[in-house]
C-alpha cells in the first residue's frame, strides 16, 4: 500500500534582518503622520525620505542574504501603504489642502487611493512585468515628490496655503500617475553585487555631496524630473514601435 507523503508544517518563524528595515519604513511613515499633526512639516517630509531608504534596503537585504519570504512581501506592501500612501496624502492635506475644503481632502484621497491601487497592481503583476520598467509611477517616488515640495517650501518659509493650487495639482497628478500606464525606469538592472570601477565610488561621493548642498530643493527637483520622465519614456517607446512597424511593413 502506498504511503501518502508527509506534509511539512509551514514555518512560523520570520526572517529578522529584512523585516527590521521594513519596520523602520513603517515607523518612519507613522512618525511622519505624527509630525504633520503636530505642525512639524519639515520633520514629516524628512521622515518620508528616511522611509524610502528603509524600503529600498529591505528587499535588497532579503535578496542578498537569501531571506526572502511571502510574509516579508506582504509586510512590505502594508508598510509602503502607510509610508507612501496614507502619510504623504495626510501631510499634504494638513499643510496646504485643508484650506480648500472638500476639494482638498478629496484630492488627498485620490492620491492615497492611487497608492493603494498601485501597490495592489504591482503585487499581482510582479511576475509578468518587465523588470527594467515600472508600470505607473512608483509610490515611493510619488511620495518623494509630495514630501520634497513640503520640505522645500517649509525650508524657504513658504506657507502651504500660499501654494495650495500648485500643491493640489501636484498631489492629483502624482495620484493619477501611480495608476497610469506610463513606464518608469526601475534601475533594477543595476548590478549591486558585482565589481565596479573605482571611479564609480567617486561619482557616488559627488552625488551625496551635491544632494547635501540643499537636500529639500535637490531631492524635490530630482524626483519631479523622474515623475515627468514617464511621459518621455512612454512617448519614446511608442515612437520606436511605430518605426519598427513601418520597417516591417516596408
Amino acid at each position: 500500500m502506498e504511503v501518502p507523503p508527509v506534509k511539512k508544517k509551514p514555518s512560523r518563524g520570520i526572517y529578522l534582518l529584512p523585516n527590521l528595515f521594513t519596520t523602520g519604513c513603517l515607523f518612519s511613515g507613522f512618525y511622519a503622520v505624527v509630525s504633520a499633526i503636530s505642525g512639524h512639516f519639515d520633520y514629516a517630509a524628512a521622515a518620508i525620505f528616511v522611509a524610502m531608504v528603509m524600503d529600498g534596503l529591505d528587499g535588497r537585504v532579503a535578496r542578498l542574504t537569501h531571506t526572502e519570504s511571502e510574509f516579508g512581501v506582504q509586510y512590505d506592501s502594508l508598510a509602503d501603504m502607510v509610508s507612501f500612501g496614507l502619510a504623504p496624502g495626510l501631510i499634504m492635506y494638513l499643510w496646504a489642502l485643508s484650506s480648500m475644503g472638500k476639494l482638498g481632502w478629496l484630492v488627498a484621497f485620490v492620491y492615497t487611493a492611487g497608492a493603494a491601487l498601485r501597490l495592489a497592481r504591482f503585487n499581482t503583476q510582479v511576475k509578468v512585468q518587465d523588470k527594467r520598467f515600472f508600470q505607473g509611477l512608483p509610490s515611493p517616488a510619488a511620495a518623494a515628490v509630495i514630501a520634497g515640495l513640503v520640505w522645500m517650501a517649509t525650508d524657504y518659509g513658504v506657507n502651504g496655503e500660499d501654494l495650495s493650487v500648485f500643491a493640489l495639482i501636484i498631489t492629483f497628478l502624482a495620484g493619477v500617475l501611480m495608476v497610469s500606464n506610463f513606464r518608469y525606469y526601475s534601475f533594477k538592472d543595476i548590478d549591486l553585487k558585482g565589481k565596479v570601477p573605482f571611479f564609480t565610488i567617486l561619482i557616488m561621493v559627488m552625488v551625496i555631496v551635491f544632494i547635501s548642498l540643499d537636500p529639500p530643493q535637490i531631492l524635490f527637483g530630482l524626483f519631479f524630473i523622474y515623475m515627468l520622465s514617464g511621459f518621455v519614456l512612454t512617448l519614446w517607446g511608442i515612437k520606436q514601435r511605430r518605426e519598427s512597424r513601418r520597417q516591417e511593413g516596408g
